[in-house]
């Protein structure tokens, strides 16, 4: 193993990667660990490494469930949570702020998984709501109580995306949207959902790439961050737009 020669830029390398170690202390959490097209040797190498060289929660994504035992069998006191592809050592410790991740229909499931599994391991309080797309919008008007309680928002829709737009207009807190490639033909694989929650009427949203459960949780840990020194001098009463 090699490190960067005068320390300045934080990684070090390992011939087949160059783990990033210095961003634990730049942005709060290790690097986390994309599991596709890595062989089960650089995953259990990169997982070892970081174990080793940060004290935060380490993280390896979109990983099957026939790679996720045997790299918990070469290191072992992780956990895997099947619904949502994650892999984690180490948990964070719960933070004072609430995600709701929501998602219009059933088929979005697996993206909402994913941003839940992240988002809890990260720290962050989630609370989840299925299956509540505008074709019955009366389904979102009678879970509103746990939108509002909530600090972020993660919506997850497919088809024509509108579930964004709707809850970004609900609620005072950030909203962060996922489109999903979940639909019929012209929802392009996402790109419609995509071009609306860009489009959307509901000004201030944070829109992240298609399927990305992943990038929304995520965005919401940046959210708590940058929330934390006022969160600690006000109730979650105060904090909430009236």
């Amino acid at each position: 193993m090699n490190s960067d020669t005068d320390g300045k830029y934080g990684f070090d390398d390992l011939g087949f990667a160059r783990p990033d170690i210095g961003r634990e202390a730049r942005q709060g959490l290790p690097e986390i660990v994309y599991g596709p097209g890595k062989t089960t040797q650089e995953i259990t190498g990169l997982v070892r490494h970081f174990l080793a060289r940060n004290s935060g929660p380490v993280l390896v994504t979109r990983v099957e469930s026939e790679v996720a035992a045997r790299v918990l069998a070469e290191v072992p006191d992780g956990t895997y949570d099947r619904a949502g592809r994650l892999l984690c050592w180490r948990r964070a410790g719960l933070l004072d702020f609430r995600v709701a991740v929501v998602s219009a229909g059933t088929a979005d499931g697996p993206v909402a998984a994913e941003a839940v599994a992240v988002a809890s391991a990260i720290g962050l309080e989630v609370e989840r709501i299925a299956d509540v797309g505008v074709a019955g919008i009366h389904r979102l008007l009678a879970v509103s109580d746990v939108l509002h309680r909530a600090d972020t928002v993660v919506c997850v829709a497919g088809m024509e995306g509108a579930l964004a737009s709707v809850v970004g207009g609900l609620v005072g807190c950030p909203v962060i949207a996922v489109p999903t490639s979940v639909g019929y033909g012209a929802n392009l694989a996402g790109v419609t959902a995509l071009l609306a929650m860009l489009s959307s009427c509901a000004a201030g949203m944070t829109v992240v790439n298609i399927d990305s459960g992943f990038a929304a949780a995520m965005a919401a840990f940046r959210i708590a961050r940058a929330a934390a020194p006022s969160a600690a001098a006000m109730t979650r009463e105060e904090r909430r737009p009236a």
